[in-house]
């Protein structure tokens, strides 16, 4: 490669071309996400030293009673090893991954996507973001339609920053629930409930259990925030098989413990 050819990689001139292309546009936590990368080839020869696939999304931090948005790397896989690119050729390389369980849910505003960067020495990288849907897994599907059996409805939904809550990722899914009919009508202002673990063995969540005010005494433990329950529920893989009614039913009667 000529000095100029070189200059001519370093500020993206002629530099390589990617572009993903998934199986599918829809995935749930625990699937295999296969598809492949095109990889084209500019005017010049240029060495890739690998191909990277990462899982990104969004959370809020709140700093000064302000909302910043970042963004958070879920996951990153590795999907070629070093080669040359020719001048103006052209490769597919397929892959397959596991989305991880720690994805959030696209309910609300979360955003999730996949961004491909290929490693270009002396050379801006290209790089290429493909949006995807996520779906609730089959555990999570059965969660959701427990708690709303019991008479609660979705009304909000926000992944935000909590790193001790996230543990490998610095944020959790908090999914707001309200009261609307059922047992909890009017003993509960609010359900907040995370998804901290989901595998096919089970799931593990936190509840917030938010009482309703009845009383002058409540009122005070209102305005305390000392009327708000924080609860860890582990349901085992047997739990999730039995289905949502089964579930309804722990469920319940944890909640009714702190209503």
């Amino acid at each position: 490669m000529s000095f100029f050819g070189r200059i001519l990689a370093k500020v993206g001139i002629g530099s390589a071309a990617v572009d993903t292309v998934l199986e599918k546009s829809a995935y749930a936590p625990g699937e295999e996400v296969r598809g492949i990368v095109r990889i084209e080839g500019g005017a010049i020869e240029q060495r890739i030293e690998g191909i990277v696939l990462a899982v990104m999304t969004q959370y809020v931090r709140e700093s000064n009673d302000t909302k910043i948005h970042h963004n958070a790397e879920i996951a990153r896989v590795r999907v070629t090893e070093p080669m040359t690119l020719e001048p103006n050729s052209r490769h597919e390389v397929p892959f397959s991954f596991i989305l991880p369980y720690k994805t959030p849910l696209s309910i609300g505003r979360t955003p999730v996507w996949i961004k491909t960067s290929a490693d270009i020495a002396s050379a801006v990288d290209p790089t290429d973001e493909d949006r995807i849907h996520v779906m609730p897994s089959p555990g999570q599907k059965v969660v959701l339609e427990a708690v709303e059996s019991l008479g609660f409805r979705l009304r909000q939904t926000e992944t935000v920053y909590a790193p001790r809550l996230g543990r490998s990722v610095p944020f959790v899914q908090e999914l707001e629930w309200v009261p609307t009919g059922g047992r909890f009508r009017g003993k509960l202002d609010e359900l907040e409930l995370m998804f901290l673990g989901d595998s096919a063995d089970g799931a593990e969540l936190l509840l917030q259990i938010d009482r309703k005010a009845t009383s002058l005494l409540g009122l005070f433990a209102e305005a305390a925030d000392t009327d708000e329950s924080f609860v860890r529920v582990s349901l085992s893989g047997g739990d999730l098989s039995a289905g949502s009614a089964h579930v309804a039913a722990k469920l319940s009667g944890i909640i009714a413990n702190y209503s």
